[in-house]
């Protein structure tokens, strides 16, 4: 979690830097946001201390790891007491096809972003691993069929 720190003009600069590529050298780094390299060593560790910088990654193309159908799902819980809130939120970090959980206000309860092959693959997610979620009320599905924006970085 992100400490109370304010970040700076410089850190913006420098966290825009590694949004947009994560494998900057530090001298790279620095020569892009105007500092030298010590300085900008010292205020990356500062950001990733204090959970601004929270890890690095790679971009992967689903695509060519044969994950095709992407699928918004809207779950509605039969309950709301805290044991099956607990339940459902624990269960749901288990499931590898479930890239995102968002908790909502509305009409459904979570949002949830999955990947899976294809269709078939849809269908035993929601059979074997969704039905298996005790507390589940309701279902709702949107598949993705185009993306017209895709990004990871934050408006910083």
């Amino acid at each position: 979690m992100a400490s109370e720190r304010s970040i700076d003009s410089k850190d913006r600069q420098i966290v825009r830097a590694l949004q947009q590529d994560g494998r900057l050298s530090n001298i790279d780094l620095a020569e892009r946001v105007n500092l030298s390299p010590s300085p900008c060593l010292r205020r990356v560790r500062l950001l990733e201390e204090g959970g601004v910088i929270q890890g690095y990654s790679a971009v992967v193309d689903p695509k060519a790891v044969g994950l095709r159908i992407t699928a918004f799902i809207r779950i509605t819980l039969a309950r709301h007491d805290r044991e099956a809130v607990g339940r459902f939120e624990a269960q749901v970090q288990t499931i590898d096809e479930i890239l995102d959980c968002h908790l909502l206000t509305g009409e459904a309860d979570y949002l949830l972003r999955v990947m899976v092959a294809d269709l078939d693959a849809y269908e035993d997610f929601v059979r074997e691993r969704l039905h298996g979620i005790t507390g589940i009320s309701s279902i709702t599905t949107s598949l993705v069929f185009g993306t017209v924006k895709a990004s990871r970085a934050m408006p910083i």
